[in-house]
């Protein structure tokens, strides 16, 4: 269930209580909207949509002890999709800089170590069933799985490597992530969901 995303509070024609200035538009989260004919304005409130599911009921221990697993998986690692998602967004607007194919290699080259040094120690730490996690959870942050992430940025032969690498590990880069269909990734979506509302 979805709560309607934008809250409305009726301010009459004295808005002194309230810290916003009536002659900016968009302040803080808030909108101020003048009525022409009465002169009463509205103060309206963006506020991100609510979904509320169904408590989980688990037939035995073991689909308990699996949903706490994931549950502590998507905590560990949700984080991180987000900041490799903003990442790449960063990295793709940058790209569009460069006049020069050389050039885009270049940097490409120096941004593949960067990041291979900066996220090896936290990689590191993972264990399977997480770095499993991650692979989902990059592909529902950025709407396609990491072997076309890094063959969008580094080639076919790159993204081959590092499938390759992967596969010693037990990762599959090319793994989708599809909650519609998949009733694991269904759950996972749920534990997402409620991970960044604050309820889990």
């Amino acid at each position: 269930m979805s709560l309607p995303a934008v809250a409305q509070v009726d301010l009459g024609t004295d808005i002194s209580n309230v810290n916003l200035s009536p002659l900016r538009d968009v302040y803080r989260g808030y909108h101020l909207a003048t009525d022409p004919l009465t002169g009463q304005q509205t103060m309206w409130i963006d506020m991100l949509p609510v979904i509320i599911y169904p408590n989980e009921r688990f037939r035995n221990k073991a689909e308990e002890a699996f949903y706490w697993k994931t549950v502590r998986d998507v905590k560990r690692v949700l984080p991180y999709a987000k900041l490799i998602n903003r990442t790449l967004q960063e990295t793709y607007e940058y790209l569009a800089t460069f006049d020069t194919k050389q050039e885009k290699d270049a940097y490409l080259k120096h941004f593949e170590h960067d990041l291979y040094a900066q996220y090896k120690p936290v990689m590191k730490k993972l264990t399977k069933s997480q770095g499993k996690m991650m692979i989902k959870l990059i592909n529902r942050e950025t709407n396609q799985n990491s072997y076309s992430v890094i063959k969008a940025f580094l080639g076919t032969f790159r993204a081959g490597f590092w499938q390759t690498f992967g596969r010693f590990f037990g990762v599959n880069l090319k793994t989708g992530y599809n909650p519609g269909k998949d009733k694991t990734d269904a759950m996972i979506e749920r534990i997402c969901v409620r991970v960044e509302q604050g309820q889990l």
